[in-house]
Order: structure tokens, then C-alpha cells, then sequence
């Protein structure tokens, strides 16, 4: 048996210790509770604001059961330079221990202890600093509790303890104006009331309680789901929910009860008699709420308001003629998704005497998505923040407003320069990216960019349990410009006729070890984001794009697939090892397609692309066969001016190629492969990836558009089927429209996730677009957490080494796939907007440059994907972006036809459907919302719409 020493320090050491700490802290003057760091971290993480603190025990605990992210930031503070905090273990100490007593909550158990840590630190500093005889008394600083919590501050003002709350501390400090302007409202009593929150009728109606609410829902009287806020109206909004085929349509503010994008909420379903079908035209927020005042925005009792009689009007079942679904409210919110929201500020809001006062004005700051209600807030700084992008947080929304109030938290830049917009494109979408911390950097190796595999032996520890693979003729294939190298791949012939074929990936895992700072913070960024001018690294760049990169001429460290196959692409045998690899060359999509088709090049690894080629082909149709979706997204790739400029010139289509085909068929064939040896070894917790089979429900309007403008039948009955009608959805006439209809079933499909193996049923394990009853991703570990963790279970698997303790627990593996999930979310959603912000800029320039030539407008053909009352909604595929062609009234529409009939000076109307082909005309105008260039499209043909 091992034998454990514990040593322990004598008891004079830990005396001298303990001295030595509280004479550091003597010097501290505050001491908060929790409320004070669950509510007002922006303030706390603030520059200006850096008072020695106190940081209990008590209150680091409480922070961190009741908000992880928050505890997060607390960590991070902790560590911030500028900052003074010590931390004091209370809850170890006897003479500040408390233990909870009869009848008393964990809440008033905290706040008692926190009292009398704080009240013993008054009297450790009183005892330790005795009146000297002869000397003038020494001054001893005062140690202040800061709490939010009323009650709280009344018990320790008995106490003898002085207790501020925060805002009474910080107007007392020297920078009061600018920190003021950081205070969440906690607390409606100490803050003035704006003239809109005062003396108002409410406008919603109270949440249910919990209790109610959890068990309506465990009674299914009650439903809870995700808040969806509609983009093209900001008074409907939607919640998927379980027991409906349908989601839980919401009409009107009432309804939407003050639910935010992607709240969790629960609705209560109105009687089937009450159920109404979605409007037909686009309602936009600015335009509807421009002459909203921002201090009597809300309603007084009796007043026959404005904004209410539009918004009533917008809301009206005259203008709902399409099929009813089921229609509720929300009657509670489960979870806030309230964050830090990239805004800026409405200069009309601002009142014209104060326009340049630093006195509090209150403002109308507007996000930059256009899911998200305007949010009033308080600030001495507006004048001086027209022009910018600022962020703001949410800190609360009463049943009497209108509109959330929050505050602000900083300034980003002036608005459409590169650096503002592209710390708001990552801030929207919640992209960490700061950067990489000395602990994180102190996990990697000590030789840097120095270190090499080195030479083969048996006491080499990289070299213990790896094939040499140096020999095989490797090679890999990715897109221009790629550093961050994953996968290289080879193939030969075997003497038995047979075909080898392997998959080389980094092994990131062997320099990324599990709960080490570098591999807690890959796990908190999820993955690598791809911007067109930047690129958000989940690992050091170290790493990404040298020591693991699979570069060409040099050594690297890989796990590898390698298979022996039939002539036909029929799987013999796969195994997986550690190896050595030195690939052979880096080629682009393009340089291996040209170097494939030379028929005058028969080098090795010229036959070795060929031989893969041949394979995939082959995989690529047996996966066809057993149903697989052959699916489609707009993708367009901007011309920059140059390698060093992030200037845009142009864009087109991307072109894909053989190649593109051949390297993705070999990557999903690992992941499956990966797939099943790690769900054999570990059921219960292995990492995978299921994409649901959709609901039919969400093809029924493009089955019916289909039916109906091109007399096309879509059978959504299997994938296969899918895959079946898909390819019969042709116009000779126009070749585009398959891809057209293929990027729109795309839309109706559910998004890929990871999971954990035993938290679902094995028979939801499926990848409904790949056909394949299993799947992982395991191929591109440089950029995506789940793949490091699926490399660290293989490793398990095959008894390369043991499985690390943390994926042994189910829980543990279904938090951080949650992470994982909600940043993949994110990261395409801020590389989609990345592409759009430069697409903007970039026909911004082809416009300026058509004007100087006197070249004229910017037209550009496009496909109608949508028909609204007072509008189309239209497609532009050489471009990949759609665009809303807005009219001024409404005009003939025929909802159940999809046709849309615009009058003409003289002659009869011209008739528009969806599917249709139109000429457009392309702008670029600042955004409201966003103060970038905005897209702005008018028709050109069949109709010129410019003055419509």
C-alpha cells in the first residue's frame, strides 16, 4: 500500500504567516456581500473603480453556486492587474465561522457571516494597533460592507459595522460621474424613477410564481421552450415547444411579456378558438417606435397613446391570412439570456437643452440585433457617445415600461471603423478574445518555437507506443492561406490488390493536457472563430498554426485512421494509433485538382491523390444511397486588397471542387469510424454529434410554394426520400433554382449538436444529413474543443493512455458539450455576419467605382424567396446574401398563393411570386441598428420599385 505523508507547518510559522496577511489587508477598506458581485461586475471590472477589497470566502462560494459565468469573471478579476483584492478563508477560521441556525436560510446564514467576518476584522485591525504612550493615535482605516441588500445593511449598521450600498460608495469617489454611469438599478428606491416608470398603469402582466410555473409545466398545462423573436416583425414572436408540432405563436407586447431573444420561457396556450395565424407584412421596430419619447414612452392611465393605436394596428387579424397555429403568452421566465449588448445611442432620444450637458439624461440605446427591444438607460456621458458603439447590459424590465433599463459598461470606437466593428461583431456574438494569459502560455513547451519530435528511440517519451509513419507519402489539402493544419491524408496499394487509405489528424492532445489553464480555456472558447480578415484561435497560436499544424517537410506528431479497403470502397479492417508523420506538401483545393487532372503527372503523390479520389467517389455514392443529404449554403469568398490589407475589392461565388469532395468524404468516414470505437469503450460518456431528423411540420410551406408555383412534390417522409425529391427539383430553364431549393430545405432542418452517449436514447444517436446511425467530430482538434476530448477518448480506447477522471462523469462531459454547442452556435453566426459586414463594404467600393467610371448602378439578378403585404424577400446567389425590398403601402397579396401584385402608372399590375426571377438594385446605406453599411435593394425589373 502507498504510504501518505502529511506534513503540517508548526504552529509558529502559521502564526507569523496569518500576521503577515492581515497586516497586507489592514490597508483594505471594503468588503462586499454577493449581491454586489452578481449585480455589479461591470463596475467592479472597471479601471476607474479599485479600492483595496476584502473578497470573502462566503461570498466566493455563493457567487460560484449561483452563476458559473459570473464566477468566472470573479476569477479573472481576482487576477486583474490594477486591482488590490485579498481573499480571507472566513468559513476556516474559527472566530468567523458560522454555522446555520433553526429556521434560518442559506441566504441570512451568508449574510450573518459576512457581518461577522467583517465586525472581527474591525476589531483584529482596534487590538492589533494599541494607543502607543507618547505617540498621537494611530489613524486606522474604516472598513466599509458594501451590500445592495436594505435588510442587510440595517442589521450591520445595529451592528456597529459601517454598510453603504454601492451607488452611495461610488458617489462618494472621485470618479463618481463616469462609474455611476457602470450601476445596474437594483434597488428602485434609491434611483429617481424616470418620468416613464413613475405613476404608470401596467403595461404586462406579473410572472407567475416558480412553483406555479414548474408545476403547471410537470402537469403540461404549462409549456417551456426557447423565446424566438421574429426578425421581420418585432411584435410576433415564437416558442418551440415539446408537445406541439407547431410553435407557440405570440402577438403583441402583452403576450411577449417582456421575453428576449433566446430566453427560456414558459407560455400558456390559448383555447384552439383563439389560435391566429402570423402576420403577412413586415412591422420594423425604428420606423413604428421613431417618435416614441423616451421619459413618457409609457402609458398613463387613460391616454389614448400613439405608439399603442400603430402597434395595435399592426397586430390586428386583418392582416393574418395564412393558417392558424397555436397562439399563447408568456407567463414566466425560466432563465434570462441577458447579456452585454452591442448598441449605440439614438441621438433623437437625446433632449435638445441637454444635448451638451454632462448632467443624467435619460436615452434610447438601440442593439445592434434586430431581435432585441430597445433599452433605455441613464448616462452623464450621451453627448459625448453619439457616433460610437457602445455596450450595454440589461438589469431589469418592469411590468410598467415599455422598454428594458439598463446601463452602460464601455466604449467601443466610432462607428464603421474596422477596429469598433470588429470588437462589436465579436462582442454580439459572445466571442471570447482576449488574450492568451501567462498561465496558459506557461503550459506550453519550454523550447517554443524550437521544439521538435525528437529523434526515434526507446526512451523518448514521444515516441513510447507511435508508429513511424515518416515513410508514407502524406500529404494534405486545404483552402489558400491555411496555418492551422488538422488533417493530412495517404493512400496505396496493398500487395493483396487491396487499398490503404489513412486520415492523419494533430494530435493536439498530447500537448493540451486535461485541466491544465490552456485546456480550461480551450473549453471556455469552444473553437476557433473565422472572420474574413481575422481569426479568433481557440489555442495558442504556438500550437495552431506551428507545433501541431501538419506542415510540410517536418516532423509532427499525429493520430491516425488507417483503413484497408476493397477495390469498391468496402471496409476490410480500420485501426487507430499514435504516430510520426512528415507530410510530403501542402496543396490548395485547387493546386490538387490541377495536379489530378495532369495527365502528365505520375509522381507518387500525384497517384496517391488520384487513389483517393477514386475512394471517395465511391464512399460519396454508397452514403448517397443510404440516404444522405446533398444540402447547400451560400458561400462567397471576398477579394482583399492585398495579403497585408483587410480592404475588400470584391466578391464571388466560391468554386467547389473534386478535391473539396474528396477531403471531406475521407474526414466524415474518421468521424464515424471514431464514432463507434469510442461509444464501444465508453457508452456512458463518449462524445458524439446526432443531427436530429426534422420535424415534418417545418417543410410544409416550402412543400407548399413548391406544389403550387412549380407543381414539385417534396417527400420529407426519410432523408432518403428528401435526398430523392431534392434532385427532381429542377428548372430547365434555370439552372440555379436546385440550389435555391436545396439552400432553403436547408433552413428547415434542426441544427447539428454534440451530446454526451448516455444522456439520449441510442436510438436518437443519428446524423440525419450523413445517413449514419453514429457520428463524432474527431478531425480538426486544432480548432474544436469536442474533437480534443473525442482524441483523448480514442487514446483511452486503444490503451494509448488512461481516460482522465473528468470524462468518467456524465455531468461533467454534458456541461462542457452545452459550452461547446452554444459557442459553435455563436461562431458561425459571427463569421456569417463578418461576411456580410465585408460584402457590405465591398459593394460600397463597386458602387463608388460604377459612379466614377459613370458605369452606372449596381444591378444584380435574384431569386424571390419570400412575399410579404408590403415587401419581398430576395436571394442574390452571386452574391450569398438576401436582401428585404420594402414598399411604402401595402399591395395586393395573395397569401395562399404567394403572389404579390404591384399596381402600374398605366397598364395592368405586375404580378410577382415566389421563385420568381428579378432584377435588383444594390445600395449600401448606414443601418440603423447596426451604423454599418446596410444593403438596401429596390427592384429593377420586372417593376422599378425606386419610388414605390
Amino acid at each position: 500500500m502507498v504510504e501518505i505523508t502529511i506534513r503540517k507547518r508548526p504552529r509558529s510559522e502559521a502564526v507569523i504567516t496569518q500576521r503577515k496577511f492581515f497586516k497586507k489587508t489592514a490597508r483594505g477598506k471594503v468588503i462586499k456581500d454577493t449581491n454586489v458581485f452578481l449585480s455589479q461586475m461591470d463596475l467592479l471590472e472597471s479601471s476607474l473603480f479599485r479600492p483595496p477589497i476584502i473578497l470573502l470566502q462566503t461570498v466566493v462560494e455563493e457567487v460560484r453556486h449561483r452563476s458559473l459565468p459570473l464566477y468566472n469573471r470573479l476569477k479573472a478579476l481576482m487576477a486583474m492587474d490594477g486591482k488590490t483584492i485579498w481573499t480571507f478563508y472566513n468559513e476556516y477560521r474559527s472566530e468567523t465561522a458560522v454555522i446555520r441556525e433553526e429556521n434560518e436560510t442559506p441566504n441570512d446564514r451568508n449574510d450573518r457571516g459576512i457581518r461577522k467576518a467583517t465586525a472581527w476584522y474591525k476589531d483584529h485591525l482596534q487590538l492589533n494597533n494599541p494607543p502607543v504612550r507618547g505617540k498621537a493615535p494611530r489613524k486606522l482605516p474604516t472598513f466599509v460592507l458594501l451590500t445592495e441588500d436594505a435588510a442587510n445593511r440595517q442589521k450591520a449598521e445595529k451592528e456597529g459595522l459601517v454598510s453603504l450600498s454601492v451607488r452611495k460608495y461610488v458617489e462618494g469617489m472621485k470618479d463618481s460621474s463616469q462609474l455611476l454611469d457602470l450601476l445596474a438599478s437594483v434597488e428602485e428606491n434609491e434611483i429617481e424613477p424616470t418620468r416613464a416608470a413613475g405613476g404608470k398603469q401596467f403595461l404586462y402582466s406579473e410572472y407567475l410564481p416558480s412553483a406555479t410555473l414548474i408545476s403547471g409545466v410537470k402537469a403540461g398545462d404549462l409549456h417551456q421552450g426557447h423565446f424566438n423573436a421574429n426578425q421581420y416583425n418585432y411584435l410576433e414572436g415564437s416558442v418551440s415547444v415539446p408537445a406541439l408540432t407547431k410553435p407557440v405563436l405570440l402577438i403583441g407586447r402583452e403576450n411577449m411579456n417582456r421575453a428576449t431573444s433566446g430566453d427560456i420561457v414558459v407560455v400558456e396556450v390559448f383555447p384552439e378558438s383563439e389560435w391566429k395565424a402570423p402576420a403577412d407584412e413586415v412591422v420594423d421596430q425604428d420606423s413604428t417606435l421613431k417618435d416614441d419619447d423616451v421619459e413618457s414612452g409609457d402609458e398613463d392611465e387613460g391616454e389614448d397613446d400613439i405608439v399603442t393605436r400603430t402597434e395595435s394596428k399592426a397586430t390586428s387579424s386583418d392582416k393574418r391570412t395564412s393558417e392558424k397555429q397555436p397562439t399563447g403568452k408568456v407567463v414566466g421566465v425560466i432563465k434570462r439570456n441577458w447579456r452585454p449588448y452591442v448598441c449605440h445611442i439614438d441621438s433623437t432620444s437625446l433632449t435638445s437643452s441637454n444635448s451638451t450637458s454632462l448632467s443624467v439624461q435619460t436615452v434610447f440605446a438601440t442593439p445592434v440585433s434586430r431581435l432585441l427591444p430597445r433599452i433605455r438607460l441613464r448616462t452623464r456621458q450621451a453627448p459625448s457617445l453619439i457616433g460610437q458603439k457602445i455596450l450595454v447590459s440589461i438589469d431589469r424590465w418592469d411590468v410598467t415600461s415599455r422598454y428594458p433599463e439598463g446601463h452602460f459598461v464601455r466604449a467601443l470606437g466610432k462607428v464603421e471603423s474596422k477596429e469598433a466593428e470588429q470588437e462589436s461583431l465579436l462582442l454580439e456574438f459572445d466571442v471570447p478574445y482576449r488574450p492568451f494569459g501567462k498561465a496558459i502560455l506557461d503550459c506550453l513547451p519550454k523550447e517554443g518555437e524550437q521544439w521538435v519530435v525528437p529523434p526515434k528511440s526507446d526512451t523518448s517519451p514521444e515516441w513510447r507506443d507511435r508508429e513511424d509513419l515518416r515513410g508514407l507519402t502524406i500529404c494534405s489539402i486545404d483552402p489558400p492561406a491555411c496555418q492551422d493544419i488538422d488533417d493530412a491524408l495517404h493512400a496505396r496499394r496493398l500487395p493483396n490488390g487491396n487499398i490503404e487509405a489513412g486520415v492523419h489528424i494533430a494530435d493536439v492532445s498530447h500537448f493540451v493536457h486535461a485541466d491544465t489553464p490552456m485546456d480550461n480555456e480551450a473549453a471556455s472558447r469552444g473553437t476557433t472563430v473565422y472572420l474574413v480578415d481575422k481569426r479568433i484561435d481557440m489555442l495558442p497560436s504556438l500550437l495552431g498554426t506551428n507545433l501541431c499544424s501538419l506542415r510540410p517537410y517536418v516532423e509532427r506528431l499525429a493520430f491516425s485512421a488507417i483503413w484497408e479497403m476493397t477495390p469498391d470502397a468496402e471496409i476490410v479492417n480500420v485501426r487507430f494509433t499514435k504516430s510520426v508523420i512528415a507530410s510530403k506538401a501542402a496543396f490548395t483545393y485547387e493546386e490538387a485538382q490541377i495536379r489530378k487532372d495532369d495527365p502528365n503527372q505520375k509522381d507518387e503523390l500525384t497517384e496517391g491523390i488520384r487513389l483517393l479520389n477514386s475512394i471517395a467517389i465511391k464512399l460519396k455514392a454508397k452514403r448517397m444511397a443510404a440516404g444522405a443529404l446533398n444540402l447547400a449554403s451560400p458561400e462567397v469568398k471576398i477579394q482583399l486588397d492585398s495579403s497585408e490589407s483587410s480592404d475588400p475589392i470584391d466578391v464571388e461565388q466560391k468554386e467547389l471542387r473534386e478535391t473539396n469532395s474528396l477531403v471531406e468524404e475521407f474526414m466524415l468516414l474518421a468521424n464515424i469510424s471514431v464514432a463507434q470505437k469510442i461509444q464501444e469503450t465508453s457508452p456512458q460518456t463518449a462524445v458524439l454529434r446526432r443531427h436530429m431528423p426534422p420535424p415534418k411540420t417545418n417543410f410544409e410551406k416550402l412543400q407548399d410554394i413548391l406544389q403550387k408555383r412549380k407543381g414539385l412534390t417534396l417527400d420529407v417522409s426519410s432523408s432518403g426520400a428528401l435526398a430523392a425529391s431534392l434532385d427532381k427539383c429542377i428548372d430547365s430553364k434555370e439552372p440555379a433554382f436546385n440550389t435555391l431549393v436545396r439552400i432553403m430545405a436547408t433552413r428547415c432542418m434542426l441544427s447539428a449538436e454534440y451530446f454526451c452517449s448516455g444522456s439520449v436514447a441510442r436510438d436518437t444517436f443519428g446524423h440525419y444529413g450523413l445517413a449514419s446511425s453514429i457520428y463524432t467530430h474527431f478531425t480538426s482538434p486544432i480548432r474544436r474543443y469536442a474533437d480534443v476530448l473525442a482524441h483523448r477518448q480514442l487514446a483511452a480506447a486503444i490503451g494509448y493512455s488512461p481516460l482522465h477522471p473528468s470524462l468518467h462523469g456524465k455531468s461533467h462531459v454534458e456541461r462542457i458539450l452545452g459550452v461547446v454547442n452554444r459557442r459553435h452556435r455563436m461562431a458561425q453566426m459571427a463569421g456569417r455576419a463578418s461576411v456580410e459586414f465585408y460584402v457590405g463594404l465591398a459593394l460600397k467600393g463597386r458602387e463608388e467605382r460604377n459612379k466614377a467610371s459613370k458605369a452606372g448602378e449596381v444591378t444584380e439578378e435574384a431569386f424571390v424567396i419570400r412575399t410579404f403585404r408590403n415587401g419581398l424577400g430576395v436571394f442574390v446567389s452571386s452574391l450569398g446574401i438576401e436582401g428585404l425590398i420594402m414598399f411604402k403601402n401595402d399591395m395586393q397579396f395573395d397569401a395562399e398563393n404567394y403572389t404579390l401584385s404591384i399596381p402600374t402608372p398605366s397598364g395592368p399590375p405586375v404580378t410577382i411570386s415566389v421563385f420568381d426571377k428579378v432584377v435588383v438594385r444594390i445600395e449600401v446605406e448606414k443601418d440603423k441598428n447596426t451604423q454599418r453599411g446596410r444593403v438596401k435593394m429596390t427592384l429593377v425589373s420586372p417593376i422599378d420599385s425606386k419610388n414605390m
